[in-house]
């Protein structure tokens, strides 16, 4: 068992241990910082760009006006920091460990002789982007602010809209050695208490050096191992007034030090229906989106599956739609050329985000005409292919979330492969797949991912698949 090391009533000795373990001489942005209090020997230990400056000043000045016999007055450091550090937050410490991570979190620690413990001031400011509106989670009318990488912004940006003592910021450390801020936010009282214990168990047993890819490495060691399973298992949300509502609704928002991104838990796949413009927006609109959004939904993962499926199978197809029929079909088999454009259209997109933006959004409506007008006239495509895969790529962004338009993809492409194969059984086989794989998907809580269908809960699923008016009952 390891043994803390805490601090003791020399100065000397304080003063050696905390150099060596902070590394002060092979650190150049960590600073040691010698002082003189009247007749005393003090040390500030900081990191170099962390430090406000003003704050800072103000303190040093009651340093310099401190008297021995208002020291001598303080029965400990709290007192010392009561009567001589009045400008900001401060703490007081006895664990080296506690100091050491306070100072590398961008405090500033002190150490004071004459007293065996040490104080920590909170005179930190982080570097910081405007809270601007999110790229990928714009909204015609309501604000048009949006989080940050700096915690506690995102969490002043929440406390803006939520006024009331019920709203809980649970702050939490993972990571041996990034100690990574992760906040869980939620209303006591509203919350489901069995989920929010459940939520806080797997976030301190979390054992993991630093959580390198902040948000994605955290729902990594609290999901369970599925690496077969693609449907995302958090919605995200960049939005403050988003964040909000859902924690009014119950649900728990984390938020992660170093990251823009807030995760709404627990998910299922109804929640995916739901967008912020359908709230900003009259009742009868809003759920007029949110019907569009499920047609999508299904047209996403089932129109090729259908049509290459009807394709194969000729005399199925009604007279009604005999246009969907083939009239020259090239050399190249049908399944092929799904699959190929399904690559292609992968690759114009991560092209288009590997180019500079002034450039991105053109050459990707160029890229896109060019290779599909071209392969259609050298014959390497019939020109339906084209038409439905492009029709399919832009729906994807009809749904707000990433990872579920590639989940669609996936299991589309599953299907194609499984009619390809084995034609109509192929397709119910694909089918079955996609339901058992849904309906056995788990939330990061433990609760069903088709919740509120199964269990059912009637008024939940009417108010995810319908805009209701506000009221008291639903707000």
């Amino acid at each position: 068992m390891k043994i803390e090391k805490v601090f003791s009533e020399h100065f000397s000795l304080n003063s050696a241990m905390l150099d060596s373990e902070l590394r002060i001489k092979e650190s150049f942005d960590v600073v040691a910082r010698e002082v003189k209090i009247d007749k005393r020997n003090a040390k500030l230990y900081f990191i170099d760009g962390f430090c406000k400056d003003e704050t800072m000043a103000k303190t040093m000045a009651f340093f310099m006006n401190a008297e021995e016999k208002k020291i001598k007055n303080c029965e400990n450091i709290r007192d010392f920091a009561n009567t001589f550090i009045p400008y900001v937050e401060t703490d007081v410490v006895s664990k080296v460990s506690d100091f050491v991570r306070s100072v590398l979190s961008g405090a500033i620690g002190m150490i004071v002789e004459g007293f065996s413990d040490a104080i920590i001031i909170d005179a930190r400011t982080y570097p910081v982007r405007s809270v601007g509106e999110p790229e990928n989670d714009r909204v015609l009318r309501g604000p048009h602010d949006g989080f940050v990488e700096t915690l506690v912004f995102n969490t002043a940006l929440i406390r803006r809209r939520i006024r009331d003592t019920a709203l809980t910021m649970e702050i939490h450390s993972v990571g041996e050695k990034s100690k990574t801020d992760v906040v869980i936010c939620y209303m006591q009282g509203k919350v489901n208490e069995k989920m929010l214990k459940a939520l806080q168990k797997k976030i301190d047993s979390i054992s993991i050096n630093s959580l390198t890819m902040s948000h994605q490495s955290l729902i990594d060691c609290l999901v369970p191992k599925q690496w077969f399973n693609p449907f995302p298992k958090v919605r995200y949300t960049e939005r403050p007034d988003a964040a909000a509502a859902s924690i009014l609704e119950g649900s728990m928002v984390v938020i992660i030090d170093n990251s823009p991104a807030a995760m709404i838990i627990p998910s299922g796949i109804f929640d995916f229906l739901q967008d912020t413009n359908d709230y900003y927006m009259s009742p009868v609109i809003g759920s007029y989106m949110r019907i569009v959004r499920m047609l999508i939904f299904a047209m996403t993962m089932l129109l090729i599956p259908i049509w290459f499926l009807l394709v194969q199978n000729p005399d199925y197809i009604p007279e009604w739609l005999d246009f969907i029929r083939i009239e020259e079909p090239n050399s190249l088999p049908i399944v092929a050329q799904l699959f190929i454009v399904e690559i292609v259209i992968d690759a114009i997109r991560l092209a288009s985000i590997n180019t500079p933006q002034s450039l991105s959004g053109s050459f990707g409506v160029i890229g896109a005409l060019v290779l599909g007008e071209f392969a259609v006239s050298a014959g390497w495509f019939v020109s339906e292919v084209v038409l439905y895969m492009a029709f399919v790529a832009m729906t994807n962004f009809a749904q707000p979330s990433f990872e579920l338009g590639y989940a669609f993809k996936l299991f589309r492409m599953l299907l194609i492969g499984l009619i390809a194969l084995f034609n109509v059984w192929g397709f119910v086989a694909g089918i079955l797949i996609i339901v058992i794989e849904i309906s056995t998907t788990k939330t990061v809580t433990g609760q069903c991912y088709l919740y509120p269908l199964i269990p059912f809960n009637g008024q939940a699923l009417l108010s995810l698949l319908l805009r209701r008016p506000l009221s008291k009952k639903n707000n």
